[in-house]
């Protein structure tokens, strides 16, 4: 099965990192003009200049907008005024007692985790639905369904995206724009290891030490092991190109089974 994007434009927000930096890879590396995005632009300028590097004929541009406001949001409009393909993987957390999650910080993980990807979303859609043809993404999680203790105002948010992801997707039937959501699971990014070995001692290798993490403290995972962000990336490819077309409305799992449920 090959993925051709070439001739695509895509977005990723929140990409600087993580899974939103190896979904911009992996977009560009199938071929889309790919557009990297994050708060701090000289951050934006050494991605942008990473990933030329890492990928032959990529095309990769960057755009530096704080994409959780109004004003940030337009700075992506001016700079990108139609999109073939939005992913919406901006995205915050941390843990934190829900009986002491102020007003403040409810409306920080709302205007990050989920206003921004509406703000994109609403701003790019006629423009799909006109040329009959897009692809829009939201990047939710595991948390979406296991609402964890520690972090129910994260959580709450990924919940939501869920449910914005299904109600644009039934705005644009009929048209040839899909929107889906991607429930990604325990994913190895920066900052896990050090978190996981504290947690089981913080003298085991890395490979023993997420194995005993996974049984200890995510059980359900069928996998045993973090998943790597390039598996969900991979996951983000296939809805974003052309052989997804019967994909829409949906929220997909790369979860690595954790979430143990039988649907969605």
């Amino acid at each position: 099965m090959r993925i051709d994007l070439g001739g695509r434009t895509a977005f990723v927000s929140g990409s600087t990192q993580g899974i939103g930096r190896t979904i911009a890879a992996r977009l560009a590396a199938a071929g889309a003009a790919t557009t990297v995005n994050g708060r701090d632009a000289g951050r934006v300028d050494a991605v942008v200049a990473e990933l030329r590097d890492e990928i032959e004929g990529g095309r990769i541009d960057g755009v530096a907008a704080d994409v959780s406001t109004r004003e940030g949001a337009a700075t992506v409009f001016e700079a990108l005024p139609e999109l073939d393909i939005l992913v919406n993987n901006l995205g915050i957390f941390s843990p934190q007692p829900v009986l002491d999650v102020d007003d403040d910080t409810w409306q920080r993980f709302w205007d990050v985790n989920v206003m921004s990807g509406i703000r994109l979303t609403r701003h790019y859609l006629p423009g799909m639905r006109e040329r009959g043809w897009g692809r829009v993404q939201f990047i939710a999680s595991d948390s979406a369904l296991v609402i964890p203790e520690e972090m129910v105002h994260y959580g709450v948010t990924k919940t939501a995206l869920l449910g914005v992801s299904r109600g644009f997707a039934k705005a644009m039937a009929g048209t040839g724009v899909t929107v889906n959501a991607v429930i990604a699971g325990p994913t190895h990014t920066e900052g896990v290891e050090d978190f996981v070995r504290d947690v089981t001692g913080g003298d085991l290798p890395w490979e023993q030490a997420q194995v005993e993490f996974m049984r200890d403290h995510r059980p359900t995972s069928l996998i045993r092991r973090f998943i790597e962000p390039d598996e969900i990336a991979n996951m983000v490819v296939y809805l974003a190109s052309g052989l997804s077309s019967a994909t829409t409305g949906g929220a997909l799992r790369a979860d690595g089974g954790y979430v143990d449920f039988i649907v969605p």
